[in-house]
């Protein structure tokens, strides 16, 4: 693969990986400042009092939160632009991660929260837009997989870096410092970004392979509410509805877990490798579950069929998941469990995003993925409260690993059942014109 891409990139310049390159970073400090929360849980509940309880509504605020901002980013990105709309997302939820370090409980946190989920939306839109304009279809899912990628990197230096800001600076700190990183990023986002037709960087074989899809080129904009009549609109909303939400229970409750039932220390040395582990396997997996529908569109099978064929193998490498909090797994293989399915949803991310650019035109992709990154966020607020009440009722229990379990399960059948109902919905996933 290696090979081929390096041929290509001879024969028709490389200027699109730079761009790549830039929305890899910005999804590296947006899941970095997103992460931080999780890893900080056992702490804040020490130091704030904050139980599980508490906790779910903090999760449930910056859900919500998300889930307005999706409708809202994919609208504001397909009317000001890329490049402003991603500059103007990256702003505002650096500045929202910096004011949790003034938080001084749950309600404190609600608002920070809410205000990091409304801004944060936008960069999924934003990335999905910029690889639709820089990407040709038989490319555009190795790299969605490679900047999707960045969420993984930005969850593995979290509980590299977090910890040892804790025990140095204490948890305020810990927000402050990742909060400032994404400014730094504008200074090259400005200097490189700008779409293809504009961009004086670009080689004019460059330029046409980008543009050989022969995409319609119609600017004019798409009324919100006509999106929703489309099939093709339902099958990603079902999709990322009942998938999404189990990448959040990763990020917001896997740290919780290793502290309340495997009963490691954030503060102690070995907090972090567990979680360094199950992110590091993301990476591979958001990568090579990109490559892989690629690698099948190229030999020559429909998209639709690679994107699905593709989607079916890592919802079932999902299913193990089920068994990490069951009697007798030890640490080391319950991560291993979820290490793949971490990685796999990763993989399956990579090619339901794909999907929108396969199945829309570039002038309301943004738009599409708002919609779906809203049914997600909505999900996430239904796993935030679902996880709230299940740990809760079983920590009175004084068995808060009986909890676990149940969340395990429902991770370990939610692809499974969202994989059917898409194809169901979107049966060929053919792509819709919006002009007729």
């Amino acid at each position: 693969m290696v090979e081929v891409v390096k041929k290509l990139n001879e024969k028709v310049g490389n200027y699109r990986w730079t761009i790549c390159a830039l929305i890899f970073f910005a999804t590296t400090i947006n899941y970095l400042d997103r992460q931080v929360i999780g890893i900080l849980k056992p702490v804040l509940k020490d130091d704030l009092g904050i139980g599980e309880l508490e906790y779910s509504y903090i999760v449930m605020a910056f859900q919500f939160a998300y889930a307005i901002g999706m409708l809202l980013a994919g609208r504001i990105i397909d009317k000001v632009g890329t490049k402003i709309g991603y500059a103007l997302s990256l702003v505002l939820w650096s500045i929202a991660a910096v004011a949790h370090a003034f938080a001084k409980g749950p309600l404190g946190f609600g608002i920070a929260r809410a205000g990091l989920g409304i801004s944060e939306a936008g960069n999924f839109p934003a990335a999905v837009k910029a690889t639709a304009e820089w990407f040709p279809k038989k490319e555009r899912a190795l790299a969605l997989g490679i900047f999707n990628s960045g969420t993984n990197v930005g969850a593995i230096i979290a509980p590299l870096v977090v910890p040892w800001l804790v025990r140095v600076y204490g948890w305020q700190m810990a927000f402050i410092a990742t909060g400032v990183v994404g400014f730094t990023w504008l200074i090259f986002w400005f200097i490189f970004y700008e779409v293809p037709n504009k961009q004086k960087r670009l080689s004019k074989p460059e330029l046409e392979y980008i543009l050989s899809d022969n995409e319609e080129e119609n600017i004019e904009k798409v009324p919100w509410i006509k999106l929703f009549k489309y099939r093709q609109t339902w099958a990603f909303v079902v999709g990322k509805l009942l998938t999404d939400p189990i990448w959040w229970f990763y990020l917001f409750w896997i740290p919780g877990w290793l502290a309340d039932v495997r009963g490691l220390d954030i503060k102690g040395g070995g907090f972090g490798l567990p979680l360094v582990i199950i992110y590091s396997a993301t990476t591979v997996g958001s990568i090579f579950g990109g490559w892989l529908s690629s690698y099948m569109i190229k030999r020559g099978l429909a998209v639709y069929k690679a994107r699905r064929y593709a989607m079916l193998l890592f919802a079932i490498l999902v299913v193990p998941i089920m068994f990490a909090q069951t009697a007798g797994i030890g640490l080391w293989s319950a991560i291993a469990l979820i290490s793949i399915a971490a990685a796999s949803h990763q993989a399956w991310s990579a090619n339901i995003f794909t999907t929108v650019s396969d199945m829309f035109p570039k002038r309301a992709v943004a738009s599409v993925t708002g919609i779906g990154g809203m049914a997600g966020a909505v999900g996430g607020m239904l796993i935030a409260s679902f996880a709230g009440i299940i740990l809760n009722t079983w920590e009175k229990k004084g068995n808060i690993d009986g909890g676990y379990a149940t969340l395990f399960i429902v991770a370990g059948s939610a692809y499974l059942i969202a994989w059917i109902l898409m194809y169901v919905i979107g049966g060929k996933m053919k792509t819709v014109n919006l002009d007729e």
